[in-house]
């Protein structure tokens, strides 16, 4: 679990494809991993990774084919920067809002604009989640915890301030990025909680293939 408070940026060292999925080499910065030991959880844009080797100033993470489908982790190259939070503990102050690191969806941001010192930024949602999706409520944005201050439809509107800004990797946001989107922990379980029997009814999730071999991480 994680809070959505963004420890620090970091940037993407490597990223080998090995078999249809990929392992990521993620250099830390200033994020401490002196409490950091292997099998340990790590935020990365949002996504829960688990280091599978410490060199040091960095982690090594596997990235499943799960997660290539259904994240903008597929959108990263060598040189990104990413977003950067460690996994909370009994003691961690809960500043933003109980966060899970697994990403319900891609967003698209699709306008940007100053106000005052601060930046607002509209971003398009898929439908599926926009249920979701609250006027004052919580939400993720690549692993940031925010509050969502207008909604329309499935676009929804969030304002930056400046020390946001420089803490996160939102400055460097443009209309067009894409980004991960995690909703309201409390949302999405009290709509299973509500479906009763029907819970237990099977339904489809199908991942697509094309789109895994189309970025280079299924072998053709």
């Amino acid at each position: 679990m994680f809070t959505g408070i963004i420890e620090a940026i970091g940037s993407i060292r490597a990223m080998t494809p090995k078999g249809g999925d990929v392992r990521v080499y993620v250099a830390t910065g200033k994020l401490d991993l002196a409490d950091v030991k292997l099998g340990d959880s790590i935020a990365v844009n949002g996504v829960c990774l688990t280091a599978v080797e410490l060199p040091g100033d960095g982690f090594w993470a596997d990235v499943s084919r799960e997660t290539l489908a259904r994240t903008a982790f597929v959108d990263l190259k060598t040189g990104s920067r990413v977003n950067l939070e460690k996994a909370l503990t009994p003691t961690s102050r809960l500043g933003g809002h109980l966060v899970s690191g697994h990403v319900d969806g891609v967003g698209e941001i699709v306008a940007r604009e100053d106000n005052a010192r601060a930046v607002q930024f509209r971003i398009r949602a898929p439908r599926e989640l926009a249920r979701y999706i609250a006027l004052k409520g919580s939400i993720t944005v690549d692993g940031t915890s925010l509050t969502v201050n207008a909604v329309n439809g499935a676009e929804f509107e969030l304002t930056i301030v400046p020390h946001t800004l420089a803490e996160t990797i939102m400055a460097d946001y443009r209309p067009g990025r894409r980004v991960n989107l995690e909703v309201d922990l409390l949302a999405r379980y009290l709509e299973r909680l509500l479906l009763g029997d029907k819970a237990a009814e099977p339904s489809s999730n199908g991942i697509s293939e094309a789109f895994l071999a189309e970025h280079g991480y299924l072998n053709k």
